[in-house]
């Protein structure tokens, strides 16, 4: 393998796992009530804490004026503010190191010339996409900070959906860096399966987005029945028809179940059908992780579910949807025809 093309490589997961825990430190962001403590976006100025007594202040009192503060938090004392307020400043702070880590080697290595021209478009859209999430992250917590005290669940899916993409596509080019080009590939139905697969667990994690959204999983807090019912009261009680999907809880969190089952049916399916074709091993390797790791995801979800969302379990299914979704890119990535970059 090319050194180069190795050290391109580490970079590339380096920053993919960056994000890995951004997007968990985001949800336990949300699960706390503390996206909503900074209320402006100081691009340069934020990166710095308040270092002064004065500064605490200042920044509590634009607190004040926010719905949070007023029909949620009322009352809450300087103290607390600093409670919420470290979190979503480590978030902040997290995603700024996140893009000088997805700069500065980057301009390194152009200037070095050790990436290889057919590349070089692709490497700089890593750091041009990091940027863009940034914003769009203040552009969803702008939207908490005017009349409703949560921010918009469509922008909340927006932003947490682009950052799993940058993560698969920055994931996607370094296993492309670190793995050889093979003789052959495997049968092109069953490399059209593992897409399938893939893009349900991405889509799995959209509907995750709209349960965070609109506060779902502290609703029908039972399983496998939501309150009793398969199909629970309400689902489409909403007009126009459409915001059932993405606004009306009952129907938001069923289709993120739905998800599931049909990921619980097709997932064994595809490690069914790897394990009995002529693949290499570590094909077979990656489907036996992916279905492993289905269990253990399930698992927290339910836990999560009826333990009414407490932040601990919370954070631990975001992170495991994330690895669902890191293993079933994996095992895409073991069946393609053609591993170069």
């Amino acid at each position: 393998m090319n050194a180069h093309r190795k050290q391109i490589a580490v970079w590339l997961l380096i920053v993919a796992a960056m994000i890995f825990l951004m997007v968990v430190l985001g949800g336990t962001t949300r699960l706390t009530r503390s996206g909503l403590s900074i209320v402006e976006w100081r691009l340069f100025e934020g990166t710095l804490p308040p270092l002064t007594e004065a500064h605490w202040q200042e920044l509590f009192e634009l607190y004040k004026k926010t719905p949070e503060y007023q029909k949620i938090n009322v009352g809450m004392d300087l103290a607390g503010f600093e409670k919420i307020f470290w979190l979503e400043y480590l978030h902040r702070l997290w995603g700024r190191l996140i893009f000088f880590v997805a700069l500065v080697p980057l301009l390194w290595f152009l200037w070095r010339g050790r990436i290889e021209k057919k590349l070089i478009p692709r490497m700089v859209a890593v750091p041009l996409l990091v940027a863009l999430n940034g914003v769009l992250g203040w552009f969803m917590v702008a939207s908490g900070l005017v009349d409703i005290p949560r921010v918009s669940p469509y922008r909340l899916t927006a932003h947490l959906g682009l950052a799993v993409a940058i993560y698969a596509y920055i994931l996607w080019m370094g296993l492309n860096l670190l793995t050889d080009r093979p003789a052959g590939g495997a049968p092109p139905e069953l490399r059209r399966f593992a897409h399938v697969v893939t893009m349900l667990v991405f889509l799995m994690i959209l509907t995750g987005g709209f349960v965070a959204g609109t506060k779902a999983g502290f609703a029908f807090n039972t399983f496998p029945l939501m309150n009793g019912r398969f199909f629970p009261e309400g689902m489409y009680a909403m007009q126009p028809f459409w915001t059932n999907l993405f606004e009306n809880i009952a129907t938001v969190q069923f289709n993120h179940r739905l998800l599931a089952y049909l990921l619980c049916l097709l997932i064994p399916l595809f490690w069914w059908q790897v394990t009995r074709a002529d693949l290499p091993h570590r094909a077979r390797r990656a489907a036996h992780l992916l279905l492993g790791w289905l269990v253990v995801q399930v698992g927290l979800g339910v836990a999560t579910l009826v333990h009414v969302v407490p932040v601990s379990l919370g954070a631990a299914h975001q992170a495991g949807a994330l690895v669902l979704f890191s293993l079933a890119l994996h095992s895409l990535h073991t069946l393609r025809a053609s591993r170069g970059a």
